[in-house]
């Protein structure tokens, strides 16, 4: 074995449990990885524990950053020593691009199991013919919205940010002069890492700005539509944002709203049933709606997010570890996971059942939303995607934090882009 031994020391640290299967005598144990963002470890270790009992094996759960970007990095460093500590990836929407070389390929195992799966994800998992991960979730951003507060101070949920940014500091402004001097407006993910990259696509997106770099390879964040989109959010910090927001992921964001101190949060779904949960000082007070538009004429865009699994080609269980990962990928488990955590499903059969749209409303009255979700340039830029992002919530970060005009920050990013790049192109 030719793994290094930081990496492994680094590994072995993370181990958060381990799941052995009744009566295994001879058990295979599979190391899967799970996020820890609201109850994401929770879910992976009981949809594990499950597996472990059918099967006969152990599974063995290793916890890792909440951030995408240490994730990543983590990732990076442990697959490139080729290191067989985990047997299953988590991986975020964009990265089957930058990881998918360390990955076996899954369509002998997945078969027909893929045509029930949203057609853009298996695509988006397929790296040069090579089904390289399987969809567990996706994910699209979400406008959360205090209902009692809106209704108390005879506002709506708001269709542009224009109207976002004069309602939350309405009801801002009247909540702190009757007392409640700790609200605020709007919170969201501005940290520079991966889920500031998330926000600012949205903004830029429905100012109809663009995508970064768009599906054919061509830079196009530089311009008037994306620059008045970032000066706008910079104008929520300190505002109707606390200036901390600029340290927030989703963790930070969702704790000041579920305590009851922001009107308005931006989001995934993960955060509903948390919101909805017996110890949430805002439970039954929450709506959810569809990002607001740009203006009148822009439109209402959600970054497209969502995890999937993969096979590292180091593992020692390689068709262990391709079970698990049909197992935890399939319909009964993509069903448990969003009536309990909503967590939206991949197939999209299960946007028609009943106990699903009872349990999160949301998914089927926000189905478009989710289906018409904006991506990240990460098939254009393949393994440089990281790059970009970085470059990109950079420049955003430099405005949002006032230490640069959008226009000269985004002119900057388009140089960085193309130096980069081959020419300006992809």
């Amino acid at each position: 074995m030719k793994t290094a031994k930081p990496v492994k020391l680094f590994a072995s640290l993370l181990v958060g449990a381990t799941l052995c299967g009744a009566g295994a005598v001879h058990a295979a144990k599979i190391s899967i990885s799970c996020g820890a963002v609201g109850q994401e470890y929770e879910f992976c270790k009981t949809g594990g524990e499950a597996w472990a009992k059918k099967t006969g094996n152990e599974i063995n759960l290793v916890s890792t950053p909440n951030s995408a970007t240490e994730r990543l990095a983590l990732y990076q460093q442990l697959l490139a020593a080729g290191a067989p500590d985990i047997d299953v990836f988590q991986i975020d929407v964009v990265w089957p691009g930058i990881l998918g070389n360390h990955f076996i390929d899954l369509a002998p195992f997945a078969k027909d199991a893929t045509k029930s799966h949203f057609p853009a994800i298996i695509q988006n998992n397929t790296i040069d013919g090579k089904l390289v991960a399987m969809p567990w979730f996706t994910d699209a951003g979400l406008l959360y919205y205090r209902k009692d507060l809106l209704d108390k101070h005879g506002a709506k949920p708001p269709q542009t940010w224009q109207e976002l940014t004069e309602t939350a500091k309405k009801i801002q402004d009247a909540e702190r002069a009757g007392g409640n001097d700790k609200m605020w407006g709007f919170v969201w993910q501005g940290r520079a890492y991966e889920g500031l990259t998330c926000n600012a696509l949205e903004w830029v997106a429905s100012h109809n700005g663009g995508t970064v770099v768009d599906k054919d390879g061509k830079i196009t964040i530089n311009n008037p539509q994306a620059a008045a989109a970032i000066t706008t959010a910079a104008g929520w910090v300190k505002n109707i944002s606390p200036e901390g927001v600029l340290n927030y992921t989703e963790e930070e964001a969702r704790g000041v709203f579920q305590s009851g101190n922001a009107v308005f949060m931006r989001n995934w779904p993960y955060a509903w049933p948390l919101a909805q949960g017996p110890e949430s000082a805002i439970k039954g007070k929450v709506g959810v709606s569809a990002l607001p538009k740009g203006g009148a004429d822009g439109r209402s865009a959600a970054t497209l997010g969502g995890w999937q699994l993969a096979v590292s080609k180091y593992s020692k269980n390689k068709e262990l570890a391709a079970d698990l990962v049909m197992y935890l990928t399939g319909p009964e488990e993509q069903k448990r996971r969003a009536v309990k955590g909503a967590y939206n499903p991949t197939i999209e059969s299960l946007y028609k059942d009943a106990e699903i749209l009872a349990a999160a409303p949301f998914m089927g009255e926000l189905y478009d939303t989710f289906v018409n979700a904006v991506a990240r340039p990460s098939t254009a830029t393949g393994a440089k995607y990281n790059q970009v992002s970085n470059e990109f919530w950079n420049a955003a970060y430099a405005v949002l934090s006032g230490k640069a005009k959008a226009d000269a920050s985004l002119g900057q990013l388009e140089g960085s882009l193309k130096r980069m790049s081959r020419g300006g192109k992809w």
